[in-house]
């Protein structure tokens, strides 16, 4: 007779995290001369966990192709000296997130009681769309699905709710002004000489960010949000990269456990996640995925907007924050309270992960009890995770 592993389900608690700083996303940056795979082995050395303990590795990042291919979840996993196995996943802008998600969902069903999740990219060695994929280069694929820059959805999402250029602008400069003023994050680790997020150092001011031109303007792509959206005729472009998100280099991993192994370990719990969601919309629109992911997992958990101390949601261009703003009733002081990513840099497949870290010192600081990262992805895919401080 087969046996059977027996278990019952449990909770599934942050148990220790860590990250890079975010560098610049080009090769001036400051961690260019790092691999990806060094970004993460660099992680994995002080994530403070006992590595024979740990079941598997999962590593998000959104384009898998060089420096970044190969599966590098098991990759850095063999060059720390680990004898984990390990797995890449890609959802896209969502992937560290969704790590995240796949680890605590594997942990809550007894499948595993340890695992490290996280994401990575070096934007400045492997840059965004290096691995062609048809969404993107086949034009038959393209023009049946619609396929737009996402300059040009949030442009779209712009017109539609009637947000102003001044108030874009207001967002990204709010963005910038609480990263100037945050202190680093307990869960920063410095990395090759870099101490804090790059782009903070030299940020444009509010005249400067009213100075700068649209950048998204395109007549095919507007021809297709149109065609999709009639009412956003005209088509008003207002994004420029003063209030869009910057491109960075970081990794960033969290350690997931169940509570009796935390505590066998002498880990110590410092969230429960509580409910996690991913989702998607139509790809013409397809930033507006991420807020629909953090609904979700307040429905799951029977919350509202208004119990959640801190969403940290990916700056994926002012206009769909001004949205969640509006529309969860959410204030500077709840969403992204450090800055986001207009004001220190998206880093793809790390962003997700950086922002669950961000939640759960959040929620430690400030002594609140629930917290929501939430990230949009290209081609309308959306994640959520929802944090209860242990």
């Amino acid at each position: 007779m087969l046996g059977t592993r027996e278990h019952a389900v449990t909770d599934a608690f942050v148990v220790g995290g860590a990250r890079t700083p975010r560098g610049k996303g080009s090769p001036k940056g400051a961690l260019h001369a790092l691999t990806p795979v060094e970004l993460v082995t660099h992680l994995l050395e002080h994530l403070h966990v006992p590595a024979d303990a740990v079941e598997d590795l999962v590593l998000g990042c959104a384009t898998q192709i060089d420096a970044q291919g190969a599966n590098i979840a098991r990759t850095a996993a063999l060059l720390a000296g680990w004898s984990t196995p390990g797995v890449t996943l890609n959802r896209f802008c969502a992937s560290g997130l969704d790590a995240v998600a796949t680890a605590a969902s594997r942990v809550r069903a007894g499948d595993a009681s340890l695992i490290v999740a996280g994401g990575v990219e070096s934007v400045s060695r492997v840059p965004m769309l290096a691995d062609r994929g048809p969404l993107y280069t086949d034009p038959a694929i393209a023009a049946k699905l619609g396929t737009v820059h996402m300059g040009v959805s949030a442009d779209l999402v712009a017109t539609l709710d009637g947000t102003t250029r001044e108030a874009l602008d207001d967002y990204a400069e709010a963005s910038r002004r609480k990263a100037r003023a945050a202190a680093n994050p307990p869960s920063l680790v410095p990395t090759h000489g870099l101490d804090h997020d790059e782009l903070v150092d030299g940020a444009p001011d509010r005249e400067t960010i009213a100075t700068f031109p649209p950048l998204f303007a395109d007549p095919a792509g507007d021809a297709i949000a149109q065609a999709r959206y009639p009412e956003a005729t005209p088509l008003r472009h207002l994004h420029t990269k003063g209030n869009s998100p910057q491109l960075a280099d970081a990794a960033a991993l969290l350690a997931i456990a169940d509570r009796a192994t935390a505590e066998r370990l002498g880990l110590r719990p410092r969230a429960r996640i509580v409910a996690t969601a991913t989702c998607a919309v139509e790809p013409v629109i397809m930033l507006t995925a991420g807020q629909l992911a953090a609904e979700r997992v307040l429905r799951k958990a029977g919350l509202a907007p208004r119990d959640v101390a801190v969403f940290e949601f990916a700056e994926a261009f002012a206009a769909l924050c001004v949205r969640l703003m509006r529309s969860l009733d959410v204030d500077h002081d709840r969403l992204n309270p450090n800055g986001g990513t207009i004001a220190l840099g998206h880093a793809f497949g790390a962003t997700g992960a950086i922002l669950a870290l961000n939640v759960v010192d959040e929620l430690e600081r400030r002594g609140e009890r629930y917290g929501i990262a939430c990230v949009s992805g290209a081609a309308g895919l959306g994640s959520a995770v929802l944090f209860e401080r242990a």
